[in-house]
């Protein structure tokens, strides 16, 4: 296919392309914790469900951190990628791999020294918070792996390579829910061997996703390229920080909710953390249109078609509404079956009520999300940051002052009633913004800079 075909084919057509690998990929990524959770859910019982449940806001945080800042990252490496300045791109790609590296050894080291205070913070039950510091500890100590992969996964996208990081995922994703097995079923390594196999499986995928970028690099020749420059970072990090708190956004802000959940005992936060990972597979083929449009967005500016950027953004409208339909179709039709997958025969009846309770009561708001996440992207890709982080931030701060104040009078449920209601004032000012045309004039400032 054309290298260029984000800024040369119809735009729901290349939209389509470039989000269809990204959204396997994602939900190949998902599978990571998803096995975790099955496996120990199955084959070790609802208290270690539970203690991966209470690990994985935490976690989730880190995930979006990397994801958040190679995404913010990827816009200024398609924005020099669509005006064919091959130089300042690869200044931009070694910059950002070697400053990411730096953070992830930082924010590793930060989390094995903090995590088991953190997890008290959150209220952890005493019955699981030995299983889930374990958890996290080996975490941690594979987290450059998982930064290094999903930065490189965004440069790959930023390039219109999307299908190589889903070649990878897939593979990872199988050798991760073998080794689950594994360790867990033959080993009986419990939690632990959940956080090993995770470990290795992105392990591989960060070695192999280097060595096969490096070579993807060399196809655009240049004569003498810095290893590192302190400008492209200060770009990059003007975009990757706001992008960060965006893709933070739902992570933190249920990670602040946590210890609501947690002070309704492990029951109820075993029955959560299964409806949590269901609906981290229905928010993907949202968040890949949102990420996608964004390197669409910026590479179209890069080559000076603001119009397409307009069309992309009516098409990709159409997409997650048609989305959204069958999340919710699906949902309605089998909320006990995937909930008792996670639960199985031996879950408690208020886990399991908890579980369907809050799927089914979400399943009717995942077009909102989606929304918000492509209006999200085309400001991003823009780099029109001030809203989109206003935006962000309105979204958390509702979502946790209702949940905080509500949930402990009113019960549980008012947790996941914040969550449509932050989306939805998010993607209104997100809206609002992109109607008023600025991020058209801010672009243009960008791509003369």
């Amino acid at each position: 296919m054309d290298k260029e075909y984000l800024i040369n084919q119809k735009p729901a057509r290349a939209l389509l392309v470039f989000a269809f690998p990204m959204i396997i990929g994602n939900l190949f990524q998902q599978f990571y914790t998803m096995a975790d959770s099955v496996v120990v859910g199955q084959f070790v019982g609802e208290n270690a469900l539970a203690a991966v449940g209470a690990s994985y806001s935490l976690t989730n945080v880190f995930i979006s951190i990397a994801i958040g800042g190679g995404i913010g990252a990827s816009v200024v490496t398609s924005r020099t990628f669509g005006s064919r300045d091959y130089d300042a791109m690869k200044r931009s790609v070694y910059t950002a791999l070697i400053s990411f590296l730096i953070l992830s050894v930082l924010l590793g080291a930060f989390g094995l020294w903090k995590g088991s205070e953190i997890m008290q913070l959150l209220n952890t039950p005493a019955n699981v918070l030995g299983q889930a510091t374990k958890y996290l500890d080996i975490y941690f100590i594979g987290l450059p792996f998982l930064f290094m992969y999903n930065v490189l996964s965004a440069m790959f996208n930023a390039l219109g390579k999307s299908r190589i990081p889903l070649y990878l995922l897939i593979f990872s994703s199988i050798f991760n829910i073998v080794l689950d097995v594994y360790m867990v079923y033959s080993l009986g390594l419990g939690v632990a061997g959940v956080a090993w196999a995770t470990l290795i499986a992105q392990g591989i995928s960060a070695i192999a996703s280097f060595i096969l970028f490096l070579k993807e690099l060399s196809s655009y020749p240049v004569e003498h390229t810095a290893l590192f420059d302190t400008k492209e970072l200060k770009v990059m990090t003007k975009i990757a920080l706001p992008s960060i708190l965006q893709q933070s956004t739902v992570s933190i802000g249920m990670m602040l909710v946590q210890s609501v959940v947690n002070s309704f005992g492990s029951e109820m936060l075993a029955g959560f953390s299964a409806a949590m990972r269901v609906e981290s597979l229905c928010i993907v083929p949202m968040a890949a249109m949102g990420n996608a449009i964004s390197p669409y967005t910026a590479q179209n500016i890069g080559a000076k078609q603001f119009e397409r950027v307009q069309k992309g953004y009516h098409a990709a409208y159409k997409i997650v509404a048609a989305f959204a339909v069958l999340i919710c179709l699906s949902l309605e039709l089998f909320y006990r079956p995937i909930v008792m997958m996670f639960l199985g025969s031996e879950g408690s009846q208020l886990a399991i009520n908890t579980g369907i309770s809050y799927l089914r009561f979400m399943g009717w708001f995942f077009g909102l999300i989606g929304l918000k996440m492509i209006t999200d992207g085309v400001l991003r890709g823009a780099g029109d940051m001030k809203m989109f982080t206003v935006a962000n931030l309105v979204n958390l701060g509702l979502r946790v002052c209702i949940a905080v104040t509500m949930a402990p009078r009113f019960g549980i449920a008012m947790v996941w009633y914040a969550v449509p209601m932050g989306w939805a004032a998010n993607y209104v000012i997100s809206y609002l913004q992109y109607r008023t045309g600025k991020w058209k004039h801010i672009s243009a400032e960008h791509a003369a800079s």
